[in-house]
């Protein structure tokens, strides 16, 4: 019998592409009364990461609505989905109500990250509710409604997203 090798070195994993879902989260905006700014800005980064942008949605800030995208976007093979706007503290601002409704397990280090790195530029970002769940087989991390924030935001957990894909997804990792 042969005993097995140890390296130091992690076993490489094969690359997987990203499949991303975006939705935006605005009742002016799926209205039509104010352009969408957010979900481009969001789908630019995450094609600039290298990951292939599936979906995309506009829907009000209506928990049902908001639920009812992320989960079809899941069963499209979104393996991704990122939300931007709800997450503040206005009245109508439901993202992560939604989100935690349906959701199997949060994730809290992604919020924890996006409003740690956020106070070094805006002592604003203490008021965000952003954070990241899995959804069925989907990882889902819910972003600022600002298209800086969200874009900012995603760049501060970008590393950890494949690793939480796969995760999610059910795929074995090195881990």
């Amino acid at each position: 019998m042969k005993p097995k090798q140890h390296s130091n070195s992690p076993v490489p994993q094969p690359s997987r592409q990203i499949t991303v879902g975006i939705i935006t989260i605005s009742d002016r905006a799926s209205a039509g009364d104010y352009e969408d700014l957010g979900g481009p800005a969001v789908r630019d980064a995450a094609q600039k990461a290298g990951w292939q942008v599936l979906s995309e949605a506009i829907v009000p800030d209506h928990a049902e609505r908001i639920q009812q995208a992320i989960r079809s976007f899941s069963q499209q093979g979104c393996g991704l989905i990122l939300t931007t706007g709800g997450t503040g503290v206005g009245p109508r601002d439901v993202t992560p109500e939604a989100i935690r409704a349906i959701m199997r397990v949060e994730l809290p280090g992604f919020g924890e990250v996006m409003r740690a790195e956020s106070m070094k530029i805006t002592a604003n970002s203490i008021l965000s509710r952003s954070l990241a769940a899995v959804v069925d087989l989907s990882l889902v991390i819910a972003l600022p409604g600002k298209p800086s924030g969200a874009v900012e935001c995603l760049g501060f957990v970008q590393g950890a997203i494949p690793h939480g894909v796969a995760l999610a997804q059910g795929t074995p990792t090195s881990c």
